[in-house]
């Protein structure tokens, strides 16, 4: 099915750019990307539920892909999650959210505490209030390597990524890999991301109290979620261990659970049939039944 690319409107004026295909008259799902992603990411999930009916959007947050960069760079997890909420008001029903690690996050202050009610049902991917800091760390320690620096050709690129995922095939220089960088005045090429954004994760990582805080936050949020809530975990992932989901659970009692065997932090990458398998589950057996009327905004 075709794709199409438009723009959705953020928070404060900001026009992020977004990825569309599936029935107008479909469901809408709304993908949200990780941290150092692109819309890319979610292209064979994308393809999946538009073929199933439904109408996927998958948006570039700010700050990543083709999306503006924050001027002021405000890149806190309240940002994206006003951008969600925006995002999903713009649309004609309220969406189904289908966040991977930061876009989970933002979706998950977004309805647990921002704005209840923005989304029909909320998809968690490899992300919960207790994160692992050893993963935390190695995931912003990938994103900080290169940020300033830069990559000579795709190719160097190509090899920082299979240092950091070992357990994949290498990705060659190929036309999707380049999607993911932008090349500079200077020759070199970027991670199609604005480092500011790392740079304030950093920054606020290191601050006292930081993480305990943020942990409180996100367990509030998750304990007043009232819509269907699905938490997919990579079942060899360092950022979610298998503590951090069982927590979860008992703070949202009524989530459904499934856990990807042999799937890293980066699930959709690791094992997209199964994973496409088990979102489509999860959203056929809560919004196919319903109607639009039943969805009020």
């Amino acid at each position: 099915m075709t794709e199409r690319r438009t723009t959705i409107p953020g928070a404060a004026d900001m026009l992020l750019v977004a990825s569309a295909s599936g029935p107008a008259s479909g469901m809408p799902v709304l993908l949200a990307h990780g941290g150092g992603q692109t819309r890319r990411a979610w292209r064979k999930v994308a393809a999946r539920l538009a073929g199933s009916g439904f109408r996927a959007i998958s948006v570039d947050l700010r700050g990543h892909g083709e999306s503006p960069w924050s001027p002021e760079g405000s890149y806190d997890i309240s940002d994206f999650a006003a951008d969600l909420v925006a995002a999903a008001r713009s649309l004609d029903r309220r969406p189904a959210l289908i966040g991977a690690s930061l876009g989970g996050l933002a979706g998950l202050i977004g309805e647990g505490n921002l704005a209840p009610g923005t989304f029909a049902s909320l998809t968690l991917v490899d992300i919960t209030p207790q994160m692992e800091v050893d993963g935390v760390a190695r995931v912003l320690g990938f994103m900080s390597q290169n940020a300033k620096v830069g990559f000579g050709s795709p190719g160097n690129a190509a090899s920082a990524i299979a240092a950091y995922l070992p357990h994949r095939e290498r990705r060659n220089s190929s036309k999707g890999l380049e999607s993911y960088l932008r090349k500079a005045a200077d020759g070199r090429f970027y991670w199609h991301w604005d480092p500011a954004f790392v740079e304030n994760v950093t920054r606020r990582r290191s601050l006292p109290g930081a993480l305990p805080t943020a942990s409180t936050e996100l367990a509030e949020a998750a304990c007043s979620l009232s819509l269907p809530v699905h938490l997919v975990r990579g079942g060899a992932s360092d950022l979610v261990s298998s503590k951090g989901a069982a927590d979860f659970l008992s703070l949202v009692p009524h989530a459904q659970f499934t856990d990807i065997a042999g799937a890293s932090h980066m699930v959709a990458g690791d094992n997209n049939d199964a994973f496409g398998d088990a979102i489509l589950r999860f959203l056929t057996e809560i919004h196919c039944q319903m109607s639009p009327e039943s969805e009020p905004r």
